[in-house]
């Protein structure tokens, strides 16, 4: 009998509550207690309600984006991961490693070896040169000058930045200071990236291009990768998972084609309307199982086109405009189910067909 191998997470937010202001532990108490709002807890403790109940789990080399708006708790949430900020209640794990447990120079630790961060403003520092920027992580382990050096080029070269090592930041573009900020952060080899709107104040195109490079870099380097976003186009672009935030809690945790197409409520609908789903809605969400349609139609799949069942919209589209009969969806070579136009239509509205 074979075993099931399961991914580890690696990292875990477990009921994580962080309510700012000096009455914090009465706050908390009276919210479990009394069910009190943000507003009422502010009212009565003049406390802040910043992480209410928020549970995740990010799994070892998965993008999990986390996004919601200005205010929403989303980057007070990522702070917890390397205790920048302390919770009020709640588990924080990394593997298996209680991070509120530690002490100090475990901190400092754990920090250094297994956790990089990029921040929207990447804080360079301006009298040293992008190498030296780049390599900084290392001086602090101790590493010596000449491998922490070699180390800073490596990555420099990752980021597409060869031959920019002793240029000043000032001398860079924005675009380019970002991806100095990436390099330094992944200088250290960390497990964990926690990138905090790291392309937000970028120009469009270039920050699109840095979400390709970085996709490109995710990919070949398998980073458990913590990404903050206020833009839902940049977190269904990029992660793997989504879990959308309001007013500190996490009211939705899906795929990107989840979130699009079974939104939890109408905050999350509010936010997905205007979002294309030609390559986020995929066959096996909108095909009819074949049986159920071979009991009401006579079909000879030999003379139909064919979809994987991971083959999405827009992919369906290009095929149904060249057949008449419908397309016959796959799963490892055996026919499991039925696109019509009329589904297709459908998948693409967002509306449900019980054809």
């Amino acid at each position: 009998m074979m075993r099931q191998t399961t991914v580890r997470p690696a990292i875990e937010c477990r009921n994580v509550w962080k309510i700012f202001g000096k009455r914090a532990d009465e706050a908390l108490e009276a919210v479990k207690t009394r069910g009190l709002s943000k507003e009422q807890v502010h009212d009565e403790y003049d406390c802040v309600v910043g992480v209410a109940d928020a549970s995740f789990h990010a799994d070892e080399g998965e993008i999990f984006c986390i996004m919601g708006l200005s205010g929403s708790g989303k980057s007070t949430l990522v702070r917890h991961i390397n205790r920048l900020i302390e919770p009020t209640a709640g588990d924080i794990l990394i593997g298996d490693e209680d991070i509120n447990a530690l002490n100090a120079e475990q901190l400092r630790q754990i920090r250094a070896e297994k956790i990089g961060m990029v921040f929207q403003h990447t804080a360079l520092l301006p009298h040293r040169t992008v190498r030296e920027n780049v390599a900084l992580s290392l001086e602090l382990r101790n590493v010596d000058e000449q491998h922490r050096l070699k180390i800073a080029e490596q990555k420099l070269a990752l980021v597409q930045l060869n031959g920019w090592g002793d240029r000043l930041p000032a001398e860079l573009s924005g675009g380019m200071q970002q991806r100095v900020g990436l390099a330094r952060a992944m200088a250290a080899d960390p497990e964990i990236l926690l990138m905090d709107e790291p392309f937000s104040a970028l120009d469009p195109l270039i920050r699109r291009q840095l979400q390709d490079q970085f996709l490109e870099l995710s990919h070949s380097m398998k980073k458990t990768t913590l990404f903050i976003t206020h833009d839902l186009d940049e977190a269904i672009r990029i992660g793997h998972r989504i879990a959308i935030m309001k007013d500190g809690e996490i009211v939705q945790i899906g795929t990107p084609e989840e979130i699009i197409t079974a939104p939890a409520n109408d905050y999350v609908a509010e936010f997905v309307k205007n979002i294309s789903r030609l390559k986020l809605v995929f066959a096996h969400t909108v095909m009819q199982p074949l049986q159920d349609y071979l009991r009401a139609h006579d079909l000879d799949i030999s003379r139909c086109p064919t979809a994987s069942q991971d083959a999405d919209l827009d992919h369906l589209i290009n095929l149904a405009v060249d057949h008449d009969e419908p397309i016959v969806v796959l799963d490892d070579g055996t026919a499991v189910g039925v696109v019509t136009k009329r589904l297709l239509l459908r998948g693409i509205q967002g509306g449900v067909d019980d054809e």
